[in-house]
């Protein structure tokens, strides 16, 4: 997770730049659920709406969470499917949030109404994150249910009537990309704590020039937009709010944000510089973990084709140091062993060499250069010495997306 945000503020306060904190262990994702009421075009769990056999039992999940926190895991973001569909999630919750973790749930939010929103109050969670693809008529296409924008809406209402932090979790398309300025009116319009957007890049883009590709081209224009809009708010001081942006799924925007304060602000490229370093993008299989329903841990939610091990034959305190596991040794190596554009990128100790399951999905091999970069070679530093991933545009895309 890029934190936009907080960045920002540090550029306008002159921050100076602490210590590295590690932290005490992984975040973990957990997809408690498969079942959906839902059945959106991006999901990366392909969920649908019915029960799946084999799910970790409450009991199971107990367990689990005692091995998290024993190991040092400090958050959990409860997922799935939607989450709010297992009978037990109140008693997990709550349970969860006893034992110390930050606790935050991942929604659709169609699905918080008057019946249960005083049990979801009563629980205490950190962060309530709300799926929302667009406008009306575009967010009931992508949900494929009518109805479902508006079912969102009424679910965020009711969060922040009875105190709960909510936000918006935004995947940006091809298809609604025009909309992100509307969606950022709707959050200040509602007053809307924080806002995530997720990058759904797709993989195929190969060698072909990325100054005239237009997904590129479109993410960068998103970038700008969020940069733009975070500033204006950190600027407006007192008189306005600095409200929470932060981006997943595309670790180049680490590098971007320093392209950025280069245009606008070229006295503080240094210390950005630095202080970017010392985040070092993508932290698959280090800080950010996956479990999913039936108990298998992957190194994050991309990763649901490739298990690291299942909970219920080890624990995960030992499947996640294991390095025996070649992707796993990978993740952990610094700098990872990357390769094409990203082995010769200058800014490899910013982004981390990026979401490797592209590189994965497209080609077999996870350290094969991240396709979704939206960075010129020129901006990296690249050469052309390695061998380039050439690859057909559009063979497939990345799932992200839950809840």
């Amino acid at each position: 997770m890029f934190r936009i945000t907080q960045y920002l503020q540090a550029l306008a306060n002159d921050t100076p730049l602490g210590p590295k904190r590690t932290p005490p262990g992984p975040v973990v994702i957990w997809n408690l659920i498969r079942r959906c009421n839902l059945a959106c075009k991006h999901c990366y769990s392909i969920s649908a709406d019915h029960n799946f056999p084999g799910e970790l039992s409450t009991d199971e999940i107990y367990a689990v969470m005692d091995d998290l926190k024993a190991f040092g895991v400090p958050v959990l973001i409860l997922s799935g499917g939607e989450p709010l569909l297992r009978p037990d999630i109140y008693d997990i919750s709550k349970r969860a949030k006893a034992m110390g973790f930050y606790v935050g749930l991942s929604t659709n939010g169609t699905l918080i109404d008057e019946r249960n929103i005083a049990d979801i109050a009563a629980v205490g969670y950190d962060y309530v994150g709300i799926s929302i693809d667009g406008l009306r008529e575009t967010h009931d296409n992508f949900r494929r249910l009518d109805g479902a924008f508006d079912a969102s809406m009424h679910g965020i209402r009711l969060c922040q009537q009875h105190g709960i932090k909510v936000g918006l979790r935004f995947t940006l398309t091809q298809d609604n990309a025009a909309e992100l300025p509307a969606m950022l009116d709707l959050m200040d319009e509602m007053d809307i704590d924080k806002f995530y957007l997720s990058h759904l890049n797709y993989a195929g883009r190969g060698n072909r020039n990325r100054k005239d590709d237009v997904v590129h081209q479109l993410t960068r224009n998103a970038m700008d937009l969020l940069f733009e809009r975070c500033w204006a708010g950190i600027q407006a001081g007192p008189a306005g709010r600095a409200r929470e942006f932060v981006t997943g799924n595309n670790d180049a925007d680490g590098v971007y944000l320093l392209y950025w304060v280069q245009k606008h602000f070229p006295d503080k490229v240094a210390a950005m510089r630095a202080r970017l370093a010392q985040w070092g993008g993508n932290a698959s299989g280090l800080w950010i973990s996956n479990i999913d329903n039936l108990g298998n841990v992957h190194p994050d939610t991309f990763w649901w084709d490739y298990s690291l091990g299942n909970v219920r034959d080890r624990p995960f305190s030992q499947i996640w140091p294991d390095t025996s596991d070649p992707l796993m040794a990978g993740f952990k190596q610094q700098p990872r062993p990357v390769k094409g554009r990203c082995g010769e990128c200058q800014y490899l100790d910013i982004c981390g060499g990026n979401t490797r399951v592209r590189a994965w999905s497209l080609t077999g091999d996870p350290w094969q250069e991240d396709p979704a970069c939206y960075l010129t070679d020129e901006e990296i530093g690249a050469t052309g010495e390695h061998e380039r991933l050439q690859v057909t545009p559009y063979r497939r895309t990345t799932r992200i997306h839950s809840a």
